[in-house]
């Protein structure tokens, strides 16, 4: 079975490939600028270790708290990452099925791979942040990920989810990028980061 057609073992590489950035992140590195919104190394670190914990209380089927404010943490970063990722890939091969389809409140139905599909494009996309905010190279990234992440972000970022930062939007307006530009280029280009930007 290819990762396509299995989401968790697809969400399982896209966490293995966090973690290798993450083991490539020196503490000296903390305070250092990232692509995404207005977070250092450390707190997009720290943001990847919140989202494990509230993408596990979704795969276990409860409401994860996105107003809850994460802490930053300073240390024992791959350690703490791998521990989480381990547990939500359980937590989702413990949900079963996710070939039919979930009844999503103020959106009607949904692919039961959904939320799975949305937690690998949050990784592959951070992933790319951090890559690129602590000078690794984005060219060995997974190509299956990637892809499979931009897809589900087509379909799924609306215009209205864009915005600045100050009205609270999580997403930027989209970078144009060539459509023959690498594939994490163009990920984050629909993100809104600017792949060609220096620095």
């Amino acid at each position: 079975m290819t990762g396509a057609e299995d989401p968790i073992e697809l969400l399982a590489r896209a966490l293995a490939q966090t973690a290798g950035v993450i083991d490539g992140v020196g503490a000296e590195l903390a305070d250092h600028p990232t692509p995404c919104r207005s977070w250092d190394v450390g707190q997009l670190i720290s943001h990847l270790l919140q989202d494990l914990r509230q993408f596990t209380v979704r795969a276990e089927g409860g409401t994860p708290d996105w107003s809850e404010p994460f802490e930053r943490v300073e240390d024992d970063w791959l350690h703490r990452f791998e521990a989480g990722a381990e547990r939500l890939v359980a937590a989702w091969r413990k949900a079963g099925d996710l070939d039919g389809v979930i009844e999503v409140p103020g959106v009607g139905e949904l692919p039961a791979r959904f939320p799975v599909d949305q937690q690998i494009a949050e990784f592959a996309a951070h992933t790319w942040d951090l890559s690129r905010a602590t000078g690794q190279s984005t060219a060995g990234l997974d190509q299956e990920v990637g892809r499979a992440a931009l897809a589900w972000a087509r379909g799924a970022l609306r215009p209205e989810y864009r915005g600045s930062e100050e009205e609270q939007h999580a997403f930027g307006p989209e970078v144009a990028v060539a459509e023959d530009a690498p594939v994490y280029d163009r990920l984050a280009g629909f993100f809104g980061r600017d792949p060609g930007a220096v620095g």
